[in-house]
């Protein structure tokens, strides 16, 4: 595995796995009005636009960070609008 492949895999498990806590959080407690749902929208999309960033060059770590961030952001703004 070349070097800059492994740092991005490194790297977009570590911001991928920063939205771990809050999921779990929101999960258990059933309390989100405190998270902001215009920045979880936005990031949202932000993640969007990378991840069809990382399919278009075909980047396997931006696909998987991308991916996985977008399932873990759905589920917290999705407790937002169910708990929010």
């Amino acid at each position: 595995m070349e070097p800059t492949t492994l740092l991005g895999l490194i790297a977009g498990t570590l911001t991928t796995a920063s939205f771990l806590p809050q999921v779990v959080k929101a999960w258990r407690s059933r309390h989100t009005s405190d998270i902001s749902g215009l920045m979880f929208y936005m990031l949202a999309v932000g993640i969007v636009l990378w991840l069809a960033y990382g399919i278009i060059k075909w980047d396997i770590p931006l696909m998987i960070a991308n991916g996985v961030s977008l399932v873990l952001v759905s589920m917290i703004t999705y407790f937002k609008v169910k708990y929010g």
